[in-house]
């Protein structure tokens, strides 16, 4: 593997996940704004949210409330890069609607896309898997993520449930038609599982280990793609993938989205992040700021601009 073996002093980009299934999490608009605020000053330098709508709605609604959270963020932190989930519908192009709406509006450097399908859910009393539901994304679903990102001219956030997740997002590299501005997100699965569940039980994908990673790490080998690590459903700093990701030029994925499940200790989001910048100083890296990214991650130049400049 060409992997460094040593120490890298490359800027470490932390992004913070601020919430999702977990109920310790921020919810209301405002409440998003402030956490946002204090993961940026922590040391993050992208973010991520959901909103507290689910169900049927129009884009234009979901839009909106993620820009409840954004506008006073930005007022306060302009230079910060952020980006939305996916919605719910019952297509592709229902869900990512109001991915191009945000980024039309100048709100969007950075797109989404989920290259594959994963069974999330639980077990019951015996430990067997059971409940769930799966998360589809089919052939034709991630070509139309893929193409949305490259028209809209977004940066894809590439999350990577599980090993086949990147083989996909392999083939596109290699057929030279992975959008600019990529990032390949290696999700581990905790023992608590992406939903949080209140058990520990089975999970998703490959677990936190130093194999694990170096598995990944071989599957990227040569291809000059970032990465970062994240644990849905534990905590990233009681594993060894942590370190380890960032001895070997890798960048971290915190956040109260990921560290859910009753199990765990309760933190905030400015606690991860600072806990994420605290580990990247003693492995010997500087932070990359919000201002650093679109270099670091050759962010394609803004087709609308507006609220996030260059």
């Amino acid at each position: 593997m060409s992997v460094p073996t040593t120490h890298s002093t490359d800027a470490v980009i932390i992004e913070a996940a601020l919430n999702g299934i977990n109920p310790l999490a921020p919810r209301d608009p405002a409440d998003i704004a402030r956490d946002a605020v204090a993961a940026i000053d922590a040391g993050a330098a992208i973010l991520h949210n959901h909103i507290d709508l689910s169900g049927p709605t129009t884009s234009e609604e979901v839009a909106e409330r993620y820009l409840r959270a954004w506008r006073p963020l930005m007022a306060e932190r302009p230079d910060t890069l952020v980006y939305p989930t996916v919605g719910y519908a019952p297509d592709v192009a229902g869900s990512y609607a109001h991915v191009e709406l945000l980024a039309k509006g100048g709100w969007l450097r950075i797109g989404i896309v989920d290259p594959g399908s994963v069974n999330l859910g639980g077990c019951d009393a015996d430990g067997i898997p059971t409940g769930g539901i799966v998360y589809r994304n089919s052939y034709d679903d991630i070509r139309h993520q893929m193409a949305l990102c490259a028209e809209l001219r977004l940066g894809p956030s590439l999350a990577i449930y599980e090993p086949g997740f990147l083989r996909v997002v392999l083939a596109w590299h290699r057929a030279g038609r992975l959008p600019a501005g990529a990032m390949v997100k290696i999700y581990f699965g905790g023992e608590y599982g992406y939903l949080g569940r209140t058990t520990a039980g089975p999970s998703f994908g490959l677990p936190p280990t130093a194999a694990a990673l170096r598995a990944y790490l071989e599957m990227l080998d040569g291809t000059g793609l970032p990465w970062s690590v994240a644990v849905m459903g534990g905590d990233l700093f009681a594993t060894p993938v942590a370190r380890l990701a960032l001895e070997l030029g890798g960048h971290l994925h915190v956040g109260l989205e990921d560290h859910a499940g009753p199990g765990l200790r309760e933190t905030t989001n400015a606690e991860l992040v600072r806990e994420a910048a605290a580990l990247a100083k003693e492995v010997g890296r500087p932070l990359a700021t919000p201002r650093d990214v679109p270099a670091l991650l050759a962010l394609p130049s803004p087709q609308y601009p507006g609220p996030i400049g260059d």
